[in-house]
């Protein structure tokens, strides 16, 4: 199936929420090399990320990453992503061969500026409903992200440009969701992205996982 190569450039708008989960509770959906970040005691930072990528992207598609901790290998931090949902069949067979990410399909309805709802077949994985921003400001961010190929621990960056902004957000995240038992509850911070470049980079060996478990 064609992909494009790494690395991928994205532009669209994204919606992210920030969530404190108790480390006991998602420890068993990362691999055990990789250390768990505390931001308060018996807790660490979770995320759910909806975006939508469109026009002068390499390929066009929404997508649904699910971020159940913020992690450390050998001095190096980024997240872990252990659930990740997408609308196009070839950002799925690239997201698996370059970086080891277990994407999958799924379905993506958008009202701008009011809500996302997110399904696979006839399961409901997610749903949130937003508003708009009003204060906002330009940004730009470099991040790290952790996943597993084979039986390798991989690491790759994307480098980040938007105009950000605070905003108000429920989430709900049904029972019979595949991520439904990591207990996020309601965030405590959501970020609205506009006018978002993102340009994710290779993956790059950094050590061997003992558990290829999420394929």
């Amino acid at each position: 199936m064609p992909y494009p190569q790494a690395p991928w450039t994205l532009h669209g708008y994204a919606i992210q929420t920030l969530h404190l989960v108790n480390i006991d509770q998602v420890r068993p959906l990362i691999p055990l090399e990789l250390e768990i970040i505390s931001v308060w005691p018996g807790k660490t930072l979770a995320s759910v990320y909806l975006s939508n990528y469109g026009s002068g992207s390499v390929l066009e598609y929404s997508e649904l990453i699910v971020v159940p901790a913020l992690v450390n290998y050998q001095r190096k931090i980024g997240a872990w992503i252990s659930h990740i949902y997408v609308d196009n069949a070839d950002s799925v067979a690239g997201g698996r061969e370059i970086w080891g990410l277990p994407k999958e399909l799924a379905e993506f309805t958008w009202e701008q500026g009011k809500y996302v709802n997110v399904h696979q077949e006839n399961r409901k994985l997610c749903s949130l409903k937003y508003n708009q921003q009003s204060l906002a400001w330009r940004q730009r961010l470099s991040v790290s992200s952790f996943s597993a190929k084979d039986a390798d621990l991989l690491i790759f960056p994307a480098e980040f440009e938007s105009v950000l902004g605070l905003i108000g957000s429920k989430l709900e995240i049904p029972a019979e969701s595949s991520f439904s038992g990591m207990g996020l509850g309601q965030p405590w911070l959501t970020v609205r992205c506009e006018q978002m470049s993102l340009q994710v980079d290779a993956p790059k060996v950094v050590g061997q996982s003992i558990l290829d478990f999420r394929f």
